[in-house]
């Protein structure tokens, strides 16, 4: 594996590629793992993409199996930059001068948790609301999103 490769596994956890990696070599994690004297449960941890990769550990693995240096943490990277685009995308809220506080009228609009309450904030728009309130919540949560909501709840 080289960084060209990066592409392709943007966004993907090191720990996913890591254990896709030991397998293709038909090596387990635990004996792998005391080879470059680390616990067996930290690289479980990390494969199973509930640890981070960290930089020592990341060139030990590297010099390892022959991977280009700085592979798995610039996978790393990657991972944790979707993430956080994850996590300020669901604090994200929609224009609220374009809907009607009132076909909110059982909650705070200002407080409402917008990714909890995506299917019911949908499904309240488009069998109540406005064209603009329409428009505006298929721009918040995209087409996609709003035609799988909409085509399950019929």
């Amino acid at each position: 594996m080289k960084t060209s490769d990066i592409a392709i596994l943007k966004g993907i956890h090191p720990g996913f590629v890591l254990e896709r990696e030991l397998k293709k070599r038909n090596l387990a994690k635990g004996p792998f793992a005391l080879s470059l004297q680390e616990f067996p449960q930290t690289l479980g941890a990390i494969t199973n993409g509930k640890r981070k990769m960290n930089t020592a550990l990341a060139l030990k693995i590297e010099r390892a199996l022959g991977i280009e240096e700085g592979f798995f943490m610039i996978l790393q990277v990657y991972y944790d930059i979707q993430e956080e685009k994850r996590k300020q995308e669901t604090k994200a809220i929609p224009d609220l001068t374009k809907l009607r506080p009132g076909l909110f009228w059982d909650t705070k609009i200002e407080t409402l948790d917008w990714q909890r309450y995506k299917e019911a904030v949908i499904k309240r728009i488009f069998e109540r609301g406005d064209d603009v309130e329409k428009a505006e919540i298929t721009r918040f949560y995209g087409k996609n999103i709003i035609d799988q909501v909409l085509k399950a709840s019929h």
